[in-house]
């Protein structure tokens, strides 16, 4: 082979051990962060916070897990700041450790039976923990898969961490479900709920050597090399890019409360308000994340023949348009229609959830882009996406059990996305021009 030649395998190589790097290490945090959510809908109210109204109890519970977003976007904050001075690789490396400890000591807790209220603290102080590794984790993951890829493919690379979003939820419901259906209610209570909890030390060794072996990212190389590697990242984005901060908050804003609403509330909504079996929803979860694992590449690939633009606006518009639809399928009380409800809503979030990354990260240059996009997609995930499911909950008990008013809350929030996306630049193959 020639110079020319191994120089093309060596690259495609790092750019495969970059995709690869970033969908497990991904796949893995998302597991352990979607694992205490749908603990927190059906098991952590009776274990943790035992209440003699259900409602209370499950308030109690979403409140603890959205904590986990409010603590995001300090995790941004921090490891965009050392990813930016550092690089990218090292603080991947540490939010899977972060993630990863916090996740296996959630296993390993007294119950409030056991304890009282210390049990509720230590489940909250670990879920914060979880929320700075996760908020450190996604701009890092999406930067190594972007920053790695051709011009013209950041779109379908980008979409590969965003694909262990799916897995992850895949595998954490499939948990939950196979736990549900060889347990007795008695065991799954006892001691079957920790089971998915404490498997993610073994995760974490597996992720440790898969990410050890990735290389820092042509980008990041060439900040250094050129001398233009931030000193306060943080201060930089907000002072040169703030409108393309507020851009990224409101891209982000609409998608992350319609995944936590698909995945999350309609656990509790599903086995509380309508009082069908909780496999029901669990099942249409599992379905969706399975679709989802397609339609979210393929999205990814969408976005680099046609635009960033273009495909994330057909979803946010789809998004809006269903979410109504989506609580009138819901009540119809028939599992199917209950599943193809999750389906089809996940399959329009996913028209959003694929360009992200790319999208996202294009809107910042590359001395700050992890903090950039860290902090964008972190308070928008602080903001939608973590009380979404107390929101309706609340609007849920306010109106008397009525779930089509859940859907114009989304709708509301799908407006803000479809702004913030029509007055954002074009980043498709470089081209930041704003084409209408």
């Amino acid at each position: 082979m020639t110079t020319t030649e191994l120089e093309l395998a060596s690259k495609k190589s790092m750019q495969r051990r970059a995709r690869f790097g970033s969908f497990v290490g991904t796949t893995i945090e998302w597991y352990d962060f979607y694992l205490y959510g749908t603990a927190a809908a059906l098991v952590f109210p009776q274990l943790f916070f035992p209440s003699e109204s259900a409602l209370t109890g499950t308030l109690l519970a979403l409140l603890t897990y959205a904590a986990g977003f409010v603590s995001r976007p300090l995790g941004g904050i921090i490891m965009g700041h050392f990813g930016d001075r550092v690089g990218r690789k090292a603080m991947l490396v540490t939010s899977l450790l972060i993630m990863g400890v916090a996740t296996t000591l959630i296993g390993a807790l007294p119950t409030h039976q056991a304890i009282g209220m210390g049990a509720p603290l230590l489940l909250l102080t670990l879920r914060i923990i979880q929320g700075i590794g996760l908020g450190g984790e996604w701009g890092g993951a999406v930067l190594v898969a972007v920053e790695h890829a051709p011009e013209e493919k950041r779109g379908l690379f980008g979409a590969w961490p965003q694909v262990g979003a799916p897995v992850g939820l895949l595998l954490a419901n499939g948990v939950f479900t196979t736990l549900n259906f060889t347990l007795t209610e008695e065991a799954f209570m006892a001691w079957g709920w920790r089971v998915g909890f404490l498997s993610s030390a073994v995760l974490i060794v597996v992720g440790l050597v898969i990410r050890l072996k990735m290389e820092e990212t042509p980008d990041f190389k060439k900040v250094q090399e050129h001398g233009k590697v931030a000193r306060f990242p943080l201060v930089q984005v907000l002072r040169r890019q703030w409108r393309q901060v507020l851009l990224a908050i409101g891209i982000k804003i609409s998608q992350v409360s319609l995944f936590y609403i698909l995945t999350v509330f309609s656990l509790t909504y599903v086995s509380t308000s309508l009082g069908l079996p909780r496999y029901v929803a669990l099942i249409g979860v599992l379905v969706a994340s399975g679709v989802s694992l397609c339609t979210t590449l393929l999205s990814g690939w969408f976005s680099d023949e046609f635009g960033r633009r273009r495909v994330y606006l057909i979803g946010a518009v789809l998004s809006g348009v269903f979410a109504i639809p989506l609580f009138f399928m819901m009540d119809s009380g028939s599992a199917i229609i209950i599943c193809a409800a999750i389906v089809i809503g996940m399959i329009f979030h996913d028209l959003m959830y694929g360009p992200q990354a790319a999208f996202m990260t294009e809107l910042f240059e590359p001395e700050h882009r992890y903090t950039g996009a860290s902090l964008g997609s972190q308070v928008a995930s602080t903001i939608s996406g973590g009380f979404s499911p107390v929101i309706a909950v609340l609007l849920l008990d306010m109106t008397g059990g009525k779930g089509w008013v859940i859907g114009l809350f989304i709708a509301a929030l799908s407006a803000v996305t479809i702004a913030a996306t029509f007055f954002s630049p074009e980043t498709h193959r470089g081209n930041r021009n704003h084409t209408k």
